[in-house]
């Protein structure tokens, strides 16, 4: 059963590699608004997908289809998220593009002196 999130991407790790066998895994936290309290929800991506989040940067806004998996481990149970398709959203910018231009001197107001003592 597949299902779906909208957030905007908190943090992307590097890709690892686990096992003699090159089984590869790649970690993101997607920061999703849920009423007054946001939640970042923790991701992966395995073997053939996880080329899913090259190009992405944090503070894109994107939508991932995910899958739960669970197993059992001596008595004890756990959970993963796999994405197998991340969408980023049309327009949206990462974070580091949000910023405003760096004025030009010319638009700087007036004359100025340098008092600082330093």
């Amino acid at each position: 059963m597949a299902y779906d999130l909208t957030g905007k991407i908190k943090v992307i790790n590097a890709a690892q590699v686990l096992g003699a066998k090159g089984f590869t895994k790649r970690e993101f936290v997607v920061t999703v608004e849920d009423g007054k309290y946001p939640q970042d929800i923790a991701l992966e991506c395995v073997q053939d997908k996880v080329k899913l989040l090259d190009g992405l940067k944090e503070g894109q806004t994107v939508t991932v289809t995910f899958d739960i998996r669970g197993r059992e481990y001596n008595g004890r149970y756990f959970n993963n998220l796999q994405a197998w398709r991340i969408k980023a959203e049309e327009g949206d910018k990462p974070a580091d593009d949000d910023r405003p231009p760096i004025p030009d001197e010319a638009d700087a107001p007036g004359d100025f002196e340098d008092d600082i003592p330093f």
